[in-house]
């Protein structure tokens, strides 16, 4: 829920430091980069990956 809300955000929170720098700097990139046509996109996926992170138990 987290990533959901701010990207990358959960991933800190599931304790991959390094996932989570990547979607706090890609997801905005993609967001002025491109207007919002692939930012939404890259915003979900990071909300995706984190729960699937999670999910596992790691």
């Amino acid at each position: 829920m987290l990533s959901l809300f701010v990207p990358g955000v959960g991933q800190i929170y599931n304790g991959t430091w390094l996932r989570g720098l990547f979607w706090l700097v890609v997801t905005p990139g993609l967001w002025i980069g491109t207007g919002g046509w692939f930012g939404w996109v890259c915003h979900l996926l990071a909300a995706f990956t984190a729960y699937r992170y999670a999910k596992k138990g790691r």
